[in-house]
């Protein structure tokens, strides 16, 4: 399966996934990084492993005019999932509609409490710490043109009762990213990833 990854920052999920497919994990291949920025680690990371870039910043329309050439090119790619891993910036609805059913992503607790616009990066880790949760945690879900809102695919928890911050919660929680993102990924390359209802369900 041939997959894009959307990323802002580092691109610290995009490694953990690129990690599983080099030491035999899952049968993907990362045809393309894409960022809406001109500039940023995770670019330096996929030119290291001699992977195409893309950018879609555009800062007079906010990045949304090049995605019509992205389409194309993600298409003649070949791309048959996009990952969207730390991305911050909204797909506009006719990229959705040209992948439908075929974006996910990643967000750093658990849905549907901590989502929506705003809650992004350290914004929900602070809110998360700010309330009374006792767990914490990340989710995958499916992407629609509600921030958030799409189906979840898969969550894993961790417990923050003892933490002294959200820079602790956001440590904690990461280290689960790395390990549910790249298992996501690969029970979708293997077909075993699909909706039953209003629920979604992953075949061992």
């Amino acid at each position: 399966m041939n997959i894009a990854v959307f990323v802002s920052g580092r691109g610290s999920n995009l490694r953990s996934i690129q990690n599983s497919i080099k030491n035999g994990e899952m049968k993907v291949k990362i045809v393309a990084v894409v960022s809406d920025k001109t500039d940023c680690a995770a670019f330096d990371f996929a030119h290291s492993e001699n992977i195409q870039t893309y950018s879609v910043f555009d800062a007079k329309r906010d990045g949304f005019s090049d995605y019509f050439s992205l389409t194309g090119s993600l298409l003649s790619s070949g791309v048959e999932l996009i990952v969207l891993a730390g991305f911050l910036k909204k797909i506009p609805v006719h990229f959705l509609e040209s992948f439908r059913d075929k974006i996910i992503n990643i967000h750093p607790a658990l849905l549907p409490a901590f989502g929506g616009k705003g809650m992004y990066g350290m914004n929900v880790h602070k809110a998360v710490f700010n309330s009374s949760a006792k767990v914490s945690g990340a989710t995958v879900h499916f992407v629609n043109a509600n921030y958030d809102e799409g189906k979840i695919i898969a969550q894993r928890c961790v417990e923050i009762e003892g933490v002294k911050s959200p820079e602790e919660i956001a440590e904690k929680v990461l280290k689960i990213e790395h390990e549910l993102l790249p298992f996501v990924v690969k029970k979708i390359s293997e077909k075993k990833v699909f909706p039953n209802g209003n629920r979604i369900e992953i075949l061992n």
